[in-house]
């Protein structure tokens, strides 16, 4: 298949992206110096339900070329259009596309656990317009500027959205300014560590003071660290793991209780005091990826705002959607790290994050290949953690967030304009007049079954924990609207 001409602008590290029709038909024929989602250069995008940052209108977007060039309600718009081509999706709603911050695709290295092909294709279809590579699971790790060009060409004619890259901080570069300075330069968005072993030989975890040296590179380019937040304790020296039941999810929840989260985010505290205004690490921001742990974790990230430390966190939809009590015997495509918790803290999480407590969400999309699942054996304690399942996102937050009372507005908020603000994107996020043409169009009313029938494009669907879930939230006609551009960088 001929996917759209990738090129590489200097000092910034994205890529492309191209029109996409639902289920990722083949694009049409379109100029490289004007790809758009139609053959017009100008026309009106019409809803009586899009999403904006002033609340849901009933009205239009009018799009030129690569931008959003004005947002009107519907009786401001009545006699605006002189002839411009008009979609006109009635009750559909328009919002701003997806921005996931945190996903896994595996390239290059390890592309038959997914790669850019499959991994850009399922976001696209799923209302993701823009996705930030995480720089572990592909070989090699994403540490160094040699590593990030691999990345890159492996990219080349390769994706379906436009695509970022975090850099990793590993104890080999964190003392090394100048390393981490270059691949900043070079276009990282930020950088990501582990404080816990990642499983992967070649990003290995970090410490307080490898963050603490980190953050201070950091502060210069006004990025933020990404960071997993759980410190291995003795917990697993209490378990017999000889006599436990590894099949059983609850002795692998055993072994990775919630003070691995509390431990690691109290350690991280000593040091995002130096990013409040006027500390040695003001202008660098910590971020804490898929918080599980809703108490005694989400009480200390809670302090640390109010003290002024410059952090945020996310959460995934697994952690909102399942629980460990349906957990069967065996079925290790829910095994993550950290791992899904009870259905006390399943609501606390949805109690956070309605607060305004929990930032925003983001996929954590990690799969790999069915053999490392284990799904014949079943054994939670050597199969492989990740849940794959980028293309889903939006209908399970807004299928299992409707009792709780979630609107189209928070979706927008949790789902593109914070994950773009973390990510430096200025002009993603929002359906406003200057921002790129960015689009998704839905239907939150129109359920389907994720079965084997229904299209999927992520690698390895067998691996998903949503298969066999039914959702509402479906995508229309088409799931967004791309334009060839580099991503802007802070």
């Amino acid at each position: 298949m001929e996917l759209l001409q990738w090129r590489i602008i200097p000092a910034l590290v994205l890529l492309a992206s191209f029109a996409v029709y639902l289920y990722v038909k083949e694009p049409p024929e379109v100029s490289r110096d004007d790809c758009s989602l139609l053959p017009h250069y100008h026309y009106w995008i019409k809803s009586k339900r899009i999403v904006t940052p002033g609340g849901i209108i009933s009205g239009a977007v009018e799009v030129k070329g690569k931008f959003i060039t004005s947002v009107v309600t519907e009786n401001d718009w009545r006699g605006t259009s002189k002839g411009e081509q008009v979609i006109d999706y009635g009750e559909a709603v328009v919002m701003p596309g997806l921005v996931d911050v945190h996903a896994h695709l595996d390239d290059p290295g390890r592309a038959d656990w997914e790669g850019f092909p499959s991994g850009t294709k399922a976001a696209a279809a799923g209302g993701i317009t823009t996705l930030i590579d995480m720089p572990l699971n592909s070989f090699p790790s994403t540490t160094s500027t040699e590593s990030l060009e691999l990345k890159m060409k492996a990219a080349e004619k390769n994706i379906y959205v436009d695509v970022g890259f975090w850099g990793g901080l590993v104890p080999e570069n964190a003392f090394n300014s100048s390393a981490l300075e270059a691949l900043l330069e070079a276009g990282v968005l930020g950088l990501k560590s582990f404080m816990c072993p990642s499983g992967i030989n070649d990003f290995p975890m970090t410490n307080a003071n490898h963050i603490k040296e980190g953050l201070s590179v950091l502060a210069k380019y006004r990025r933020p660290l990404l960071v997993h937040a759980e410190i291995q304790l003795d917990s697993e020296s209490h378990l017999d793991l000889n006599t436990e039941d590894a099949r059983s999810y609850s002795t692998y929840l055993k072994t990775r209780p919630p003070e691995w989260e509390e431990a690691a985010i109290r350690e991280l505290l000593t040091v995002t005091k130096d990013t409040r205004i006027g500390g040695s690490a003001e202008g660098a921001h910590l971020h804490i990826v898929h918080l599980s742990d809703a108490s005694s974790s989400l009480d200390l990230i809670k302090e640390a705002k109010v003290n002024g430390d410059s952090v945020s966190v996310e959460t995934c939809p697994h952690y909102l959607a399942f629980t460990s009590e349906e957990i069967q015997d065996g079925d290790t495509r829910f095994k993550c790290a950290p791992p899904i918790r009870d259905a006390s803290n399943r609501e606390k999480l949805w109690e956070a994050l309605m607060d305004g407590h929990i930032d925003m969400l983001s996929s954590d999309h990690s799969p790999t290949v069915p053999e490392l699942k284990l799904q014949g054996d079943g054994n939670f304690l050597r199969a492989w953690g990740g849940i794959s399942g980028l293309q889903f996102v939006l209908p399970v937050t807004w299928s299992y967030g409707k009792k709780y009372g979630v609107t189209l507005e928070q979706l927008a908020l949790w789902w593109s304009e914070r994950p773009a603000k973390i990510a430096g994107q200025k002009l993603k996020g929002a359906i406003a007049s200057g921002n790129f043409a960015d689009i998704v169009v839905w239907d939150p009313s129109a359920e389907f079954d994720l079965t084997d029938e229904y299209p999927v494009y992520i690698k390895h669907p067998s691996i998903s924990a949503y298969m066999g879930k039914r959702l509402a939230g479906k995508m229309n006609k088409l799931t967004g609207l791309f334009i060839q551009r580099p991503l802007h960088i802070l």
